[in-house]
């Protein structure tokens, strides 16, 4: 009752959030389904992931305000587990540690707080993934760059693109839009499909 006073009191404020509502649905359905084109590189970095795994080496991971929680929560299903029970994985969002990131920020600057990280953690072989939906973030292109100098695989899940960081990863997925919220919801959603893969390979 409530509801369809709202409306009636509201009515111009209702059909316009609805119209947003539709809106963003369709968006997000449009950009999801258009990953079904990107499927050979989604198995690319599942190999990647899988066989870092497999050779005893970690996987690192980072990125900044949305894009950090995508980093901590794909690390929390790898070391804990996605669906299936198995052994817990070598896994690390470089995003968690507020001591750590603002030591650094205030030493070196907010530009160095993935890459100082990295130098002090990552070993050749590892694989370093950076999440950006812009491509740009400084942080996390440095991140990259430092990785890759000390002989780290790189990947990134990116959009709008591909920016800057496209150029300096071994593995790049571009998710193609411009909207910021959509490319997040990709970008869980490939974060998910890893972990599916990783829980489906080390299944006790």
């Amino acid at each position: 009752m409530e509801s369809n006073l709202d409306i009636q009191e509201y009515p111009d404020s209702f059909f316009l959030l609805q119209k947003q509502i539709q809106q963003s649905v369709e968006e997000h359905t449009l950009v999801i389904n258009s990953l079904a084109n990107y499927l050979a590189e989604i198995q690319q970095l599942a190999t990647l992931v899988v066989k870092t795994l497999k050779t005893g080496n970690k996987i690192l991971l980072m990125g900044n305000g949305g894009s950090a929680a995508d980093a901590q929560h794909i690390a929390a299903e790898i070391v804990g587990r996605f669906t299936r029970e198995r052994r817990g994985l070598p896994a690390i969002a470089l995003t968690t540690d507020t001591s750590i990131l603002t030591s650094i920020g205030n030493d070196y600057g907010y530009d160095n707080i993935f890459s100082r990280q990295v130098e002090a953690l990552a070993s050749a072989e590892d694989l370093v993934i950076g999440i950006s939906t812009s491509g740009n973030s400084k942080n996390v292109l440095q991140a990259l760059t430092a990785a890759a100098s000390l002989g780290c695989q790189t990947a990134a899940l990116l959009g709008k693109g591909g920016g800057e960081i496209k150029n300096v990863v071994n593995l790049s997925l571009i998710v193609p839009s411009n909207n910021t919220a959509r490319i997040q919801e990709a970008h869980i959603l490939i974060g998910h499909i890893l972990c599916q893969v990783v829980d489906s390979t080390f299944t006790s």
